[in-house]
């Protein structure tokens, strides 16, 4: 695999301390996170990074958890796999 491969950007999701919202998203904005969405209620956010930046997104104080984003996909109810 190429570094340029490695280091491409993910789609993340971070939940982070819901007091500090505002300064840690500005940290994560500047650790080279793409905001997608906030959600300051529930205390997360989603965006993109490049792969090799995620240890400096979960350095950041305030910070709880950085999990990439997964898709799931169920078959039709019609399908022979259940």
């Amino acid at each position: 695999m190429s570094e340029a491969s490695r280091s491409g950007p993910v789609a993340v999701i971070l939940s982070v301390d819901p007091d500090r919202f505002a300064e840690v998203v500005e940290a994560a904005r500047r650790a080279g996170l793409t905001v997608a969405g906030e959600y300051p209620v529930l205390g997360s956010l989603t965006g993109t990074i490049a792969e090799d930046r995620i240890p400096a997104l979960e350095a950041i104080d305030g910070v709880e958890s950085v999990d990439r984003e997964r898709i799931v996909q169920i078959p039709p109810p019609d399908s022979p796999i259940q």
